[in-house]
């Protein structure tokens, strides 16, 4: 497969250019000290957590392949449409193999991250809650679509990591909220369903990418804010 056909924006152009200035208000609200406290609430510095959130962002049209399936007949290139989400679909003509990949955006950052903020934080055993009630609620939600993969609705991560933080440890929320709305995602929407891509014509079957990416981008947004506004006077575990 072409290198073009495995590297692609994982939503519409539109759609991306709204998680670029979402990115770039948070920013602003940094440069205005508004979000003084959040980021050491989140357990990083400010400056790495703009990095890693750019990263995510640039990132996810990086996908690594990691494997070989079945050979399929390939969907129309173009969009599709889910839950409000444009999805972009890789241009292949007649039939190719399904190519296993990570992307390196919506998986392999938030999935570092998450594991830095649960060694340093030491929240071991809350975390672990968090991400199986995150994963068992994601599987539920997560549908097959033909030429994506698997989807799920896009504000469902980021509501549901943020009454799952809120109910495990309100303390934590704001780590809770990202590890959860990561990994939970990861686990339940995409590798608890890699039995189900055969037959959907998706050319590249990325685990954090089209269809999950940008609920997983948008729970990081969402814990920055968290962080920001729970309990903003507590200093952060060193």
């Amino acid at each position: 497969m072409f290198h073009s056909q495995i590297q692609y924006l994982p939503v519409a152009p539109p759609f991306f250019a709204v998680f670029v200035i979402a990115l770039a208000i948070l920013l602003l609200l940094l440069q205005i000290r508004i979000l003084t406290y959040a980021y050491t609430r989140l357990g990083v510095s400010s400056s790495a957590a703009m990095l890693l959130l750019f990263g995510s962002l640039i990132g996810s049209a990086i996908n690594i392949p990691i494997a070989q399936l079945d050979v399929e007949q390939m969907a129309r290139g173009g969009e599709v449409f889910f839950d409000g989400m444009i999805y972009m679909v890789p241009e292949v003509i007649g039939q190719r193999p399904v190519i296993l990949a990570v992307n390196v955006g919506g998986a392999l950052i938030p999935t570092f991250l998450s594991l830095y903020l649960i060694a340093r934080r030491r929240i071991w055993g809350a975390s672990l809650i968090a991400v199986a009630i995150m994963a068992a609620i994601c599987h539920a939600l997560a549908r097959p679509v033909h030429g994506v993969g698997i989807a799920l609705p896009t504000l469902a991560p980021p509501i549901a990591a943020t009454l799952v933080a809120a109910l495990v440890s309100w303390r934590e929320i704001a780590p809770l909220a990202y590890i959860g709305g990561s990994l939970g995602v990861l686990i339940g929407a995409d590798l608890t369903n890699l039995d189900k891509l055969r037959g959907l014509g998706a050319p590249v079957a990325s685990i954090g990418g089209a269809g999950t990416f940008d609920g997983i981008f948008i729970t990081g947004l969402l814990a920055v804010l968290l962080a920001s506004i729970a309990r903003p006077g507590e200093a952060a575990k060193s």
